[in-house]
């Protein structure tokens, strides 16, 4: 499984294209584009788990990018890596306040952006560096593909895992349907909605198993979430 979903805004073919080479290469997801409106087309159609942004890009500008994507709820949080030839310090300030959480100065390594993005990713989403899942007595081994609850085993089956890995690398928010078939079955799927609500019960089933607590919520007209305080 990718280590995360990264956007890439990058009007230079060439570096975009070494830039997708050496993330991919290190098990990142990227998606490239050289367009502003279209990126946030992309972010909006399925939030990336972090932004490589060029300040001068096609279309809107890069600062301009970083602005709509702090407005939008599904994109509000997400990392933003500003990339440009500006290394003055009145520019660095204005791209960090506009919203970017880093800011990287042409010319760069690869290997020093890949290390300043998987810092990024770790600060804001500890789960995508880690081997081990934990939440309240639920613990997943993602390499040994274990699952346990209050030290017990539990069998699931791999889309059953694959859901509750999501869950457990975003404990206590809210997914929908359709959500939830674009990150666990994947965008392209065809599969209908409500298979989610089939699998979410083979899951719940699984993890519950012995009377334990019900920890995955359903939120009315929302979707589901892996929540133990009862807060829905």
């Amino acid at each position: 499984m990718a280590k995360g979903r990264i956007l890439l805004v990058e009007d230079d073919r060439a570096l975009s294209e070494l830039l997708v080479y050496n993330l991919e290469r290190e098990d990142f997801e990227v998606q490239a584009t050289s367009d502003g409106e279209d990126a946030m087309l992309l972010a909006q159609e399925k939030a990336p788990d972090l932004v490589l942004l060029d300040w001068m890009i096609e279309g809107i500008s890069g600062i301009e990018v970083c602005r709509r994507l702090r407005r939008l709820p599904a994109t509000a949080n997400v990392p933003i890596i500003m990339l440009t030839a500006r290394g003055e310090e009145a520019d660095r300030i204005r791209g960090l306040e506009t919203g970017a959480d880093d800011y990287i100065t042409k010319p760069f390594s690869p290997r020093e952006l890949v290390a300043r993005v998987s810092a990024v990713l770790r600060r804001v989403r500890p789960a995508l560096a880690e081997e081990r899942l934990v939440y309240a007595d639920l613990e997943m081994d993602v390499v040994r593909h274990k699952v346990k609850r209050d030290g017990a085993s539990i069998a699931l089956g791999p889309t059953e895992f694959r859901l509750l890995r999501h869950f457990l690398e975003h404990p206590g928010r809210v997914f929908s349907r359709e959500r939830l078939l674009d990150s666990v079955w994947g965008h392209d799927s065809d599969i209908e909605p409500r298979t989610v609500d089939v699998h979410i019960r083979r899951l719940r089933k699984a993890i519950n198993l012995g009377g334990r607590d019900d920890i995955i919520r359903t939120v009315r007209s929302a979707g589901y979430a892996l929540d133990s305080d009862g807060r829905f």
